[in-house]
């Protein structure tokens, strides 16, 4: 579980989110929605000590990660994987290759298990077929799926997807969706998806955190976001040109 306890962050005079409070219980799918520049990727990056706060804890098996040493601050973060918006593949060395850079950074695996993990990887996300390729040579969904094997090699617990289905075709994007609840259920990975989706929200989240004017303007399950009559919240949905169906 993962315990966000009033938080507060701003960079120099400006304020970016104000005692933002919520937890994100073990193997669930939380969605943290907001327009652009409200503070979503921000909040992600404190819960694995990437940004520290200017008030407030981020409580991970009891520990509040602020106050870790660096050794111990390295070990839970190796705990997360992140999906990068970008993708944020190494052009230069192939698919393979690209998966494989965790377990060489982090592991003493040798070459036999390195091979043997980075296939299974890719065959989970139906790429095997393309370890030998440049990534520079995949299409932007093809490259998110490396993206997202890339991020599970390590097995970590949490998983971070920054705008998983971010310019992606409707088609491609309700395969990352599949992908994200196949690796939730499959690897019992605990799931943080950062996005402007609506359609993702409901078709991968259980639960969903609503930052809007500098606070945490709403947080509660699909079904209540479904009910709820929360003005910015509806607000944001109806911007997002997706009626959700009650």
């Amino acid at each position: 579980m993962i315990e966000v306890q009033n938080l507060k962050k701003s960079f120099n005079d400006f304020l970016i989110w104000d005692d933002v409070s919520f937890t994100i219980e073990e193997g669930e799918t939380l969605a943290i929605i907001g327009r652009s520049g409200c503070g979503k990727s921000v909040l992600v990056k404190h819960l694995n000590a990437l940004l520290y706060p200017d008030e407030g804890k981020v409580i991970i098996d009891g520990e509040n990660i602020f106050e870790l040493q660096y050794v111990d601050l390295r070990i839970m973060r190796q705990r997360f994987g992140v999906l990068f918006q970008g993708s944020a593949l190494f052009d230069s060395i192939n698919t393979f290759e690209n998966v494989a850079f965790p377990l060489r950074y982090f592991t003493d695996n040798s070459e036999e298990e390195i091979e043997s993990i980075v296939m299974e990887a890719l065959e989970m996300v139906n790429l095997a077929n393309t370890a030998d390729k440049n990534t520079a040579e995949l299409s932007g969904g093809m490259r998110r799926r490396v993206a997202l094997a890339r991020a599970t090699v390590l097995r970590p617990d949490f998983l971070i997807y920054d705008e998983p289905t971010s310019g992606l075709d409707p088609q491609t994007s309700e395969e990352i969706n599949d992908l994200i609840n196949g690796m939730a259920n499959d690897l019992n990975i605990t799931s943080i998806v950062v996005t402007h989706d609506i359609h993702s929200v409901l078709e991968v989240a259980e639960r969903v955190v609503f930052l809007e004017d500098q606070q945490l303007c709403w947080q509660g399950t699909v079904e209540e976001m479904r009910e709820s009559d929360n003005k910015q919240l509806l607000d944001f949905i109806t911007a997002s040109e997706y009626k959700i169906k009650k």
